[in-house]
């Protein structure tokens, strides 16, 4: 079904940008896992409106549990989790019934639905969902936590701006907890200039795409179902839910098209009496399967659709062009506010594998 995701652990997202509230509903968390709510609320007030390079709707993004905990403890019911909607203009999105946003949901919509879809703020295709599944993601990242595995990401670009890539074979918690202070790069220098490339955008009503990198490590070898339902299919899936998102690589992803296989090789080595990698092209995944190097991923985010130049579109009432001027809030660059959903999604992934392989 859509809007759900997961095979042992099963997540479903529900509600639209405007209406009274949007969660999210998790089935197969294992009873008796503690779950530390102001965490999740300090996880999740990462990826909230506001602040100078975000979207000014203003929203608290308070998670509130109704079922599925007991005594601050997982009970093994479902766990439902809503988060309230307050901050809305609807108003904002009247003309957009009939004139459909380029880069946006509105008209497959409008055709999948027979013009019965929430056309509000994007309804269910909103990226106010992330909310959703950063709320649930967060929940995930604890219990992996207590696991030994850990899930970190970074900006790693904002238009020609790049970071400090994270060290394949070295990324640690270190990296993670630079990421997680203030803007969200390893180096100050890489923020100072996204900064401006995304002040420059705005000032010309425009947007500008970017760049997440994302890793997760302590992960076991071998963890994976081959041949659909491999770490890299799983977590590509989830991430992939994020609006916005078009593009996903594992390690050296396309780069290794241009590469030898002597150079794309991960070689093998005995150290500290256990088999270890020299390299890792990879990602941390072969065959679908987790090769004891970290996961390493990045995905490409597009420019925010809507913006404050003029553009061309259709009024579908009157059958003819049509040119839409946006009004409303919006990211100059949804990336930066992508950086823990990124996270939350490879977690939501991350542990279903694990869970699948416990059983």
């Amino acid at each position: 079904m859509s809007s759900m995701f997961g095979k042992r652990l099963r997540v479903s997202l529900f509600g639209q940008s405007h209406g009274e509230c949007i969660g999210c509903v998790i089935d197969g968390l294992p009873a008796g896992e503690p779950i530390d709510l102001e965490a999740l609320q300090a996880f999740m007030q990462r990826r909230a409106p506001g602040g100078a390079y975000a979207t000014k709707r203003k929203e608290s993004d308070t998670p509130h549990i109704v079922s599925g905990l007991y005594n601050g403890h997982t009970c093994g019911a479902p766990l439902t989790v809503l988060i309230q909607n307050s901050d809305t203009v609807s108003r904002d999105y009247d003309q957009l019934k009939d004139q459909p946003r380029p880069g946006h949901a509105d008209y497959p919509a409008e055709v999948k639905n027979r013009g019965f879809q929430d056309h509000r703020g994007g309804g269910h295709f909103s990226a106010r969902l992330t909310a959703a599944l950063a709320a649930a993601g967060g929940i995930c990242l604890q219990i992996l936590a207590r696991k030994g595995i850990h899930v970190g990401a970074h900006l790693f670009s904002v238009g020609d701006v790049m970071d400090q890539p994270f060290d394949p074979l070295k990324v640690s918690m270190a990296d993670f907890d630079q990421a997680r202070t203030g803007f969200p790069t390893l180096s100050e220098e890489a923020a100072e200039s996204m900064k401006g490339v995304i002040d420059a955008a705005r000032e010309q009503l425009d947007s500008v795409g970017g760049i997440v990198e994302c890793a997760v490590i302590g992960m076991p070898v071998g963890i994976g179902e081959p041949v659909f339902d491999g770490i890299e299919n799983q977590i590509a899936q989830a991430v992939f839910a994020i609006p916005a998102v078009k593009g996903i690589e594992f390690g050296e992803g396309f780069a290794c098209a241009k590469m030898k296989g002597s150079e794309n090789n991960d070689p093998y080595m005995w150290q500290d009496g256990k088999t270890m990698l020299g390299s890792n092209h990879a990602g941390g995944i072969l065959g679908g399967l987790t090769d004891g190097a970290p996961i390493l991923f990045r995905a490409a985010f597009k420019p925010t659709p809507s913006i404050g130049l003029s553009q061309h579109t259709v009024s579908l009432s009157a059958r003819r062009d049509a040119i839409l001027e946006i009004t409303g809030r919006h990211d100059p660059c949804v990336a930066v506010r992508a950086v823990p959903v990124v996270e939350a999604a490879a977690a939501l992934a991350v542990l279903d594998m694990i869970l699948m392989r416990e059983d």
